[in-house]
């Protein structure tokens, strides 16, 4: 069923260098050590004790903690950050906005040289239409394939159109929706394989199960339609 055109050892290529775009109302994790553990405290808002590992990395007692709650990004991309003051984040890669809190925290002499872990604590996605289980994911990491994502969802039903599997996705305040054909090699090279936190992806249905309604519908304009037919005979016969 899947990729039927792709040639024995052929290759495709891996975006080796996508990362996660932070949006609004994702929560970050942002930890910020240091090979002075005192100087990283007040960039810790949750506190906690900080130890010295042999090599010379710093970590925190209370780090689970750290992770349930997380920054929370408004509507206008920002977030409150200890000693920094509101810092735009909206739009970043996990990547820039690691380095842009290392460059700031630099630039007030706070730090010399700070190690600064930026996380997606609530990373999730929605599968609907022709799947074994449809629903919203929630995944540890920003890394998911839309592969990953049909896989998760239970695999694609038996009435589902290969050729119309969507990511639909918010880009800019804009809905775009991309479409996969899961027949065709062209799906790895996507700019939606990849798939960006809160996407929904819709696999399009070969044709429309019916329900029990639709049934008892269709046997009720049957019925009509025979009992009008029977009184249209009747009638003419008098």
């Amino acid at each position: 069923m899947y990729w039927k055109n792709i040639q024995s050892e052929a290759k495709c290529l891996e975006n080796e260098r996508y990362e996660a775009i932070i949006q609004k109302d994702d929560r970050l994790s942002i930890q910020v050590s240091s090979k002075n553990p005192e100087l990283a405290i007040p960039f810790n808002r949750h506190g906690g004790t900080f130890y010295l590992a042999e090599d010379g990395t710093v970590s925190a007692e209370n780090a689970a903690s750290i992770r349930e709650k997380g920054y929370r990004v408004d509507v206008d991309g920002n977030i409150e950050f200890p000693i920094l003051g509101k810092l735009h984040v909206g739009g970043l890669t996990l990547n820039e906005a690691t380095e842009m809190i290392q460059q700031k925290i630099k630039e007030g002499n706070y730090i010399k040289s700070p190690l600064v872990s930026v996380e997606i604590l609530n990373f999730k996605y929605t599968v609907l239409g022709a799947v074994g289980n449809t629903g919203t994911f929630r995944v540890e990491g920003d890394r998911v394939t839309l592969v990953d994502a049909i896989a998760k969802a239970g695999d694609l039903a038996s009435n589902a159109r290969v050729d119309r599997v969507q990511v639909i996705r918010t880009v800019n305040g804009e809905r775009k929706v991309f479409v996969h054909d899961f027949g065709d090699e062209s799906l790895f090279y996507s700019p939606a394989f990849y798939l960006q936190q809160n996407d929904i992806v819709y696999v399009e249905p070969k044709y429309r199960k019916k329900s029990y309604e639709d049934r008892g519908f269709q046997y009720g304009t049957l019925l009509l339609s025979l009992v009008t037919t029977i009184c249209s005979i009747l009638w003419a016969t008098k």
